[in-house]
């Protein structure tokens, strides 16, 4: 599916989303949930391509895979915590959605740690 049938079936949803929310909000919200989830399923399924790309280009430049590993997991982090709470703002609940993004945070800083550690290790090593 490329991206112009990913834009279609966002607007087609959009419409009945538009007409069916003054009727039966929940199923309008239903079909916003189901198309977001089959839009970030065709999309999740093109990054195992590039993943494959970057760990060959890491493992020419002699990257630990750890770091790389470590980078993917926070990217996919931040695009999971981001379409939940645009879900939860979506419904109106906004104070879900800043704890969920407030969880992302930390998920993400505690994942970073390592690779903050190994930085402040090699500038100590540079620094006489």
């Amino acid at each position: 599916m490329d991206i112009i049938q990913i834009v279609g079936l966002g607007i087609i949803a959009t419409v009945f989303i538009v007409l069916l929310k003054s009727l039966r909000p929940e199923i309008a919200m239903l079909i916003s949930i189901i198309t977001g989830v089959a839009i970030f399923i065709v999309v999740a399924g093109k990054l195992s391509s590039i993943v494959e790309i970057l760990n060959n280009i890491a493992g020419k430049a002699g990257v630990d895979t750890a770091y790389l590993s470590t980078l993917l997991k926070i990217i996919g982090i931040a695009y999971i915590v981001e379409f939940g709470a645009e879900i939860c703002k979506d419904a109106g609940e906004s104070a879900i959605a800043s704890k969920i993004e407030l969880a992302g945070k930390v998920a993400i800083i505690f994942l970073a740690v390592p690779i903050i550690t190994a930085l402040l290790d090699l500038i100590i090593k540079v620094m006489p």
